[in-house]
């Protein structure tokens, strides 16, 4: 269990590396919210039905600090309660 700001996320990937691959999953009941607030602040991350977070992870493609600064930024999220905005009640088709 990770938490964030008193908010648990549960992680849903294997932790052994190997086993993984390159992205990671997490549930959280906000996960929709969740992923389209870390979206507008430039975190492209994916959200699966019903209520999986998903971030792809690559290291020809993400660097050290593009991690570190996705995981502030879903700090910030969970902080300010962006997450649980109105406007994101309603699902967009593509998420």
């Amino acid at each position: 269990l990770i938490t964030v700001s008193s908010v648990p996320l549960k992680l849903l990937s294997p932790s052994d590396a190997e086993a993984r691959g390159s992205q990671v999953s997490f549930t959280h009941h906000c996960a929709y919210g969740v992923v389209q607030a870390l979206i507008e602040l430039g975190v492209i991350g994916d959200f699966r039905a019903p209520n999986i977070i998903r971030f792809g992870l690559n290291p020809l493609f993400n660097s050290f600090q593009d991690i570190e600064r996705a995981v502030v930024l879903l700090k910030q999220v969970f902080d300010e309660g962006r997450h649980l905005e109105r406007r994101f009640d309603e699902r967009k088709p593509v998420t």
